[in-house]
């Protein structure tokens, strides 16, 4: 009852859940829809595409997409291009979103050709290029798309492309820690020589000039740059040492880099080098070649730009001030001034390069010619120059000029003793001052905001950069993961293998051995046999040439020859097969009937004999050892029929058990073992002793060579003690 309980209660407790996962699966439809410009109907590729329920998808190369959402949900339709667009659900229809605001005069839209992400990505690259000096929010929103539109697995390549760019617009905007740490990831991502000649350069531009010489110098060793890259690092070479103070070693670069220049004919990089080389000098106050340099790079910059020409001008005319020669920083300031008014509605920066500190502008030049008036005290000849300088710097909005100006003049009026002008002047310079204030308030502000939408939008960057990492650690860690798996294996095969071979060695180690082991003791088998065989026929000789020597000694010769004659036919057959192991069964019994003959010639009163063959027996299928018989045949003889009074009898049986068992049975009716043991004398019981152990140790011998092939058995012949019995038990192989 208690586990029914608990069960109704769960189910009481989930069925809710349940239910509602239920509703909304079913409730969940796939919605297909696209994104298109409102006024040109141009599909928009790489759009964000969420659901408040959490769904998210992107537009692909046509501007489709597709989304699985219920209906009630609310799709928020967003991207750079346009603005944020919202989209209710209502049912399971396709659906057209039409975005306004989108700009279609730049390359933002991926056309059906360009269904690849590659030429998407350079389109957002593209993108931000454009706005890369006049809008840097939108650029960097661009370069965002560029990173998003590569993925969690981007290609490294792309990935450092836009990084790059990234790390380009914020060197012109002067931002350049965001510059240095974006360059880095560069870097990281794909080694390339332009992104470390770049991250030198704004290294030189931040005044971390140790870095930049450490980026920089290992590159010397690069044989495979082009020379413009050459020039290049050459050149931010010298930037570094002379931002170290190391003058000689950063002219030594300058000239390195004009060497290239000039015999690659790089024309703008080698007045770049005499400019630089003329400033090193200035700095390390050696006037005079500071000068002969500024000349060259006068001369090379006037064959060039209108603008280069310019910042040139303004160089030397600068370092003329420098060196109080105010009358030539004039005459040059005015040299620049004419060209200026040659490229009207242009300003020029006053350094190539990024950096934008010092614009060249004709209300800038006008001031600076006022000055070197000023400090020679020609106050008449300075005065329409300021008052040139405030009316221009006024059309400009360039306060700061027009505010230094009105100050001058106003000193210059005061000087004069022209009070009511000075007292003028000074009010307007005061108004100057105020609006200059209030403008810096709202600049810093600006700033300010400013500052928090890019490091709000370097954040996201960063994320998505963060968010890549991670999701390539994950496929490293996957892809280490099923490495150390496949190298585990190999091991682990490799393993095995070693155990599978050092096992077969082993178990050839051990056969190889085992057979030796049995060659060996073969060998010794059949020495011993030899050797127990040879014990055998000098018995057997004695004991015969015993009985040729008894006829001898009773004077029957006629018995002695035909003995000796049946007997040198047996000693023939004996000796022939000696060598032998095993002999026909045929061989062996016509061995035992000469014998049993020989020997009931010397007793024939003692015993009759008779040998029975099983006339089923197939004699010729068997083999056995010689001389195996024959002993067990003369112990009858000698040691039982012998000592018998009344005539014995000596029967020798041939059965054959079955196809591959014979049976043969030697009987006597001797006296009987025991008695004939209690006869014998201490010379005989050696001898027999001696004869049945080379039996006994042929039998071992034979049957651990052949499986157990003989079997020997004696027992009495009669329960009284009488006679003997010998069966032998023969296995054909």
């Amino acid at each position: 009852m208690s586990k029914f309980y608990h069960i109704l209660v769960f189910l009481l407790l989930t069925a809710p859940t349940t239910f509602s996962q239920v509703s909304r699966a079913v409730a969940e439809i796939e919605i297909k829809g696209a994104v298109k410009g409102k006024d040109t109907h141009v599909p928009i590729s790489g759009v964000d595409v969420r659901a408040n329920s959490g769904a998210y998808t992107r537009t692909n190369g046509l501007g489709e997409f597709r989304i699985k959402v219920a209906v009630g949900d609310e799709l928020i339709i967003e991207s750079a291009q346009f603005k944020t667009v919202r989209y209710t659900i209502k049912d399971g229809q396709d659906i057209t979103v039409l975005v306004e605001g989108l700009d279609t005069n730049k390359r933002m839209v991926t056309r059906k050709g360009e269904a690849n992400a590659g030429a998407l990505h350079q389109s957002f690259i593209d993108s931000a290029n454009v706005y890369k000096k006049s809008d840097i929010r939108r650029s960097i929103d661009f370069i965002t798309q560029s990173i998003t539109q590569l993925g969690k697995r981007a290609d490294k390549k792309l990935l450092a492309k836009s990084l790059v760019v990234l790390g380009e617009i914020y060197i012109y905007h002067q931002q350049y820690d965001l510059a240095i740490a974006n360059l880095k990831d560069a870097l990281e991502a794909n080694k390339a020589t332009r992104t470390s000649l770049l991250l030198g350069e704004v290294y030189n531009l931040n005044g971390d000039f140790s870095e930049a010489k450490a980026v920089l110098t290992p590159m010397l060793k690069i044989r495979s740059m082009v020379p413009y890259q050459k020039v290049s690092l050459y050149e931010r070479l010298g930037d570094a040492e002379k931002g170290l103070g190391n003058t000689a070693s950063a002219v030594s670069f300058y000239e390195e880099g004009l060497k290239v220049a000039g015999k690659n004919q790089i024309a703008p990089k080698m007045a770049d080098l005499n400019s630089k080389i003329a400033d090193a000098y200035a700095v390390d106050d050696q006037g005079v070649e500071a000068e002969g340099f500024y000349q060259n790079s006068l001369k090379l910059a006037e064959k060039q730009a209108p603008q280069r020409s310019i910042q040139e001008k303004e160089k030397v005319a600068d370092f003329y001030n420098q060196k109080n020669r105010y009358p030539e920083e004039i005459q040059m300031r005015k040299r620049s001034l004419d060209e200026l008014k040659k490229i009207p509605d242009e300003k020029v920066e006053g350094t190539y390069g990024f950096s934008t500190l010092d614009t060249i502008t004709a209300q800038r030049i006008n001031y600076k010619i006022a000055n070197a008036y000023i400090a020679q005290d020609k106050y008449d000849e300075a005065v329409p120059y300021l008052q040139k300088s405030i009316v221009e710097a006024n059309e400009d909005e360039d306060l700061i000029v027009q505010k230094d100006a009105t100050r001058k003049l106003s000193e210059i009026y005061e000087y004069r003793g022209d009070y009511t002008k000075a007292f003028k002047t000074y009010q307007e310079y005061v108004a100057l001052v105020d609006t200059l204030y209030i403008r810096k308030e709202q600049e810093l502000s600006r700033a300010a905001r400013f500052n928090r939408e890019i490091v709000s939008k370097q954040s996201r960057i960063s994320g998505l950069e963060k968010d890549r990492e991670l999701s390539e650690s994950k496929y490293d860690l996957a892809l280490t993961e099923q490495q150390l798996v496949e190298e585990n294996y190999k091991r682990q095969k490799w393993v095995i293998y070693s155990l599978i071979f050092g096992m077969i060695l082993l178990g050839l180690a051990a056969f190889f051995f085992y057979r030796s082991n049995q060659q060996q003791k073969l060998a010794n088998n059949l020495l011993a046999l030899k050797s127990l065989r040879s014990q055998m026929n000098p018995h057997f000789i004695f004991n015969a040439l015993n009985s040729v020597n008894n006829y001898i000694a009773k004077s029957d010769e006629r018995s002695a020859n035909r003995y000796l004659s049946e007997f040198s036919t047996l000693m023939r057959s004996v000796l022939e097969n000696s060598e032998e192991d095993f002999i026909p069964l045929s061989k062996e019994l016509e061995l035992l009937g000469l014998y049993v003959k020989l020997e009931h010639s010397r007793f024939p009163e003692k015993f009759e004999y008779k040998i029975n063959i099983d006339p089923h027996l197939d004699i010729d299928a068997f083999q056995i050892p010689p001389m195996l018989l024959q002993p067990y045949i003369e112990n009858s003889i000698w040691h039982g029929l012998r000592y018998k009074e009344e005539k014995g009898y000596l029967h020798i049986d041939l059965v054959q058990k079955d196809k591959d068992t014979l049976a043969i049975t030697i009987a006597d009716n001797g006296i009987g073992r025991k008695k004939s043991a209690a006869l014998k004398t201490q010379n005989q019981k050696k001898q027999k002793s001696k004869g049945m152990g080379n039996i006994k140790k042929r039998i071992a011998i034979l049957n651990d060579m052949h499986k157990d092939k003989v079997d020997v058995h004696i027992t009495d012949l009669l329960k009284d003690g009488t006679g003997t019995k010998v069966e032998f038990i023969l296995k054909r192989d």
